[in-house]
């Protein structure tokens, strides 16, 4: 495998907040404190990363029950359409080099999230050769869905598989399964997911995708060779 790595096989790459700019905690904010609720930690780590239907019922009961969790939702993505009319989607700096040098280092590569595979056409489509197939996993009925990506989509065992999220409740689910994790946080004001990927002992945190260069590829290669992705 080029590079030096030996171990990695796949390069597994979260689509928002990873390929794609951080549009879920802004608007989630919006939604919690314009309806005058506290966004706090435990709301943040509990409605992060869940399908669709708890996240709606959570964000519902959040907001003191007032309506069901499928009008949550609702209002939710319409909150989140007029963000975006205002904050356009945007591929993140340095997501494409991380992609293409994942590919590089002899990985296969796959995009996913929780969104339909409309979203992946429609902001990385015409980079979707950067992927191999199916080029993008909806994890939304399986979330956080990354024993699904590692044993049903590609038949690895969850230590060949390097996983790029933005989510804490991603990482706690990496090592529970001994993955390999590289967190890249949030950089909204009001985000908690860093200390909460710190809480989870995630070894690997960047602030930028550029960072996520051969050299830490080569150490996570390692770490994952020895069993060791997530002890010191």
């Amino acid at each position: 495998m080029g590079h030096g790595l030996e171990h990695l096989r796949l390069g597994a790459v979260n689509i928002d907040g990873v390929m794609l700019g951080d549009t879920f905690s802004p608007v989630i904010h919006r939604f919690l404190t314009s309806r005058g609720r506290a966004y706090t930690v435990e709301l943040e780590r509990n409605i992060f990363s869940q399908p669709r239907a708890v996240a709606g019922r959570l964000l519902a009961e959040s907001v003191g029950g007032t309506m069901t969790g499928e009008q949550a939702l609702e209002a939710y993505f319409e909150e989140r359409a007029r963000y975006v009319a205002e904050h356009p989607v945007r591929v993140t700096e340095g997501a494409l080099e991380l992609v293409a040098r994942l590919r590089r280092a002899g990985l296969r590569t796959v995009c996913y999230g929780g969104l339909a595979k409309d979203h992946f056409d429609r902001f990385l489509g015409e980079h979707a050769a950067l992927f191999d197939g199916p080029g993008y996993i909806c994890t939304d009925a399986v979330r956080p869905g990354l024993h699904e990506i590692a044993t049903e989509h590609f038949d690895l065992k969850y230590d060949e598989v390097l996983v790029v999220d933005d989510v804490a409740r991603v990482a706690e689910e990496a090592r529970r399964l001994g993955m390999p994790f590289i967190g890249h946080p949030s950089h909204f004001e009001h985000s908690f997911q860093r200390q909460l990927m710190r809480e989870a002992g995630v070894r690997h945190l960047v602030d930028s995708l550029h960072a996520v260069d051969e050299e830490l590829l080569r150490t996570v290669d390692a770490q994952a060779a020895a069993g060791t992705v997530w002890s010191a």
